[in-house]
């Protein structure tokens, strides 16, 4: 069965429950009412009746009921009542609607209390049937009960009094169920349009589907509301939060969670912020804010979603990788070519001897670079990474030598090779970027030379070049991101990232220029970091 059949179906039914259970209540409260006055009415009537002098003066007669019966007559038709009886202490009647009745008993077995000198209400069957009667006694001067008067309305006609107000009562509720019908429709289809046509099947699929796609990617993603308390934040983000699990963020002011949120600030301008940069306790991250909007355009909310940049830098570094990797490939196809092209025209010379030596030449500076590297360097990762290094400055026409001295045999296993290579990589390509720049330089002059050393308990990458040198000034803003002494966009990344690199790894980076012109850099890195 549909929402929207289901809304209307329970509305209608509570409603025609409430409506029957306070029609009938009404009814009963008025027919009750109606009685009661009624009741006072015949009362009040027979009380009337009963200090009358003509009554009490005709009850001493031979023949009270000449004088008696015009008088209630006349009494029962201007009151409008069924009856009006005038009985002795004996309660013989002495009036009667019916004058063949008159001279009989009273019926109903209720005038004991009149006899003893009340004045009573009640509801007894008559010779005329149900009716409801006030009763009172007629007392002599000396105080005594000398006749009863009975003034009553038929239960009949009571009913038929009370037929108007059960009518009214049965109008009214039929309008308020048929209002209450139409209230029904409206509202099952106002919530039909707020939850835009869906089901709740569907409604519970997508929020299953939600909660899922949420867990599943890789960004922490948080919710906020318009007064800036939380609604959602799923397990990437409760993770970069440092939240224990079993710890529920929702309802929280997301200033408590987070003091450095931009989410507030969203949430008033509705304003879109991208690849915005943040610490997020003392973890670097990049996030994007968006405002969340509702059905009228205003903002309702705002959502952020964040990255830890390492990721970004993984990223990053592996595309690097692929880059180096292709650019090595390129730079040993074209040093390769040129190779050829030699020893091809030394062989159409003649020249054979001298094209077997160019052969074993180029043969055995390559084996010897990758014997060394293989016996001083055996990490795959870094040996790899530096073999393309040689090939990319041999295409730049770089001088790019490795210290005979260097070594790293004892890298530990714990410690990020990916960030190891950014180092490197960055070092070296700063350094063959500065004698480039340098004015003057022969490809002969131009010299990066890197060293690196696993003695002690530190890794030491120290890179040095004879280019153009760091500025004077620049002091250590010279690792700030943006700040380069080349001129161009996109400058100031490489030695950021150097020292983001080296600071995660626990360790320290510093340089020093040389009188002659250049620069070394110096990186260490602990084995073991505390």
């Amino acid at each position: 069965m549909r929402l929207q059949t289901k809304l209307i179906l329970i509305i209608c039914s509570l409603l025609t429950l409430l409506i029957l259970a306070l029609g009938g209540t009404f009814y009963y409260v008025v027919t009750r009412v109606v009685e009661q006055q009624i009741g006072v009415r015949a009362l009040t009537v027979a009380e009337s009746l009963a200090v009358m002098p003509e009554i009490r003066e005709a009850l001493l007669t031979p023949e009270p009921s000449r004088v008696i019966q015009p008088i209630a007559e006349s009494v029962r038709l201007k009151t409008k009542a069924e009856y009006v009886v005038i009985g002795d202490r004996n309660g013989i009647r002495l009036s009667h609607p019916i004058a063949d009745r008159i001279g009989k008993p009273m019926v109903g077995g209720d005038n004991g209390p009149v006899l003893e000198g009340k004045a009573i209400i009640s509801e007894a069957t008559g010779s005329m049937g149900l009716s409801l009667r006030g009763k009172a006694p007629i007392l002599a001067e000396n105080g005594q009960v000398i006749g009863i008067v009975s003034v009553g309305f038929l239960a009949s006609e009571i009913d038929r009094i009370d037929d108007p107000y059960q009518h009214k009562v049965y109008a009214v509720c039929a309008f308020v169920l048929l209002l209450g019908a139409a209230g029904a429709v409206f509202i099952a289809r106002s919530v039909r349009r707020s939850i835009h046509g869906l089901e709740p099947k569907e409604i519970a699929a997508l929020y299953m589907e939600k909660k899922a796609i949420l867990e599943s990617i890789r960004e922490g993603v948080i919710a906020v509301n318009r007064e800036g308390r939380i609604t959602m934040a799923n397990r990437i983000a409760m993770d970069i939060l440092q939240v224990p699990e079993n710890e529920d963020l929702t309802g929280r002011a997301i200033e408590e969670v987070l003091p450095n949120t931009g989410l507030l600030e969203v949430v008033r301008s509705g304003e879109v912020q991208l690849d915005r940069e943040m610490q997020m306790r003392g973890k670097d991250v990049v996030a994007n804010r968006v405002p969340l909007l509702d059905g009228k355009g205003e903002v309702a909310g705002a959502v952020s979603s964040f990255r830890d940049k390492s990721e970004l830098y993984r990223l990053a570094q592996e595309l690097s990788r692929v880059r180096l990797f292709a650019d090595s490939l390129r730079a040993q196809t074209h040093e390769f070519s040129n190779r050829l092209y030699v020893i091809s025209g030394l062989i159409q010379l003649g020249s054979y001897q001298e094209a077997v030596e160019l052969i074993h030449t180029e043969a055995g500076m390559q084996q010897n670079l990758v014997q060394f590297i293989m016996r001083e360097i055996p990490d795959p990762v870094i040996g790899g990474f530096l073999i393309g290094k040689f090939n990319h400055a041999r295409e730049l026409k770089v001088n790019f030598t490795l210290d005979a001295e260097s070594s790293f045999r004892d890298v530990p296993e714990s410690l990020d090779r990916s960030l190891l290579v950014t180092i490197i990589g960055n070092l070296a390509d700063n350094a063959m970027e500065a004698v480039l720049a340098r004015s003057g330089l022969s490809p002969q002059e131009r010299r990066v030379s890197l060293l690196l050393t696993d003695l002690g308990k530190d890794l030491i990458i120290e890179c040095e070049d004879n280019g153009a040198g760091v500025a004077e000034g620049l002091g250590e803003t010279v690792f700030h991101k943006g700040i380069s002494t080349k001129e161009g966009d996109d400058r100031g990344i490489g030695l950021y990232l150097v020292h983001e690199a080296v600071t995660r790894l626990g360790g320290m980076v510093t340089y020093s220029r040389k009188p002659t012109g250049g620069t070394i850099f110096i990186a260490a890195v602990p084995k073991h970091p505390e």
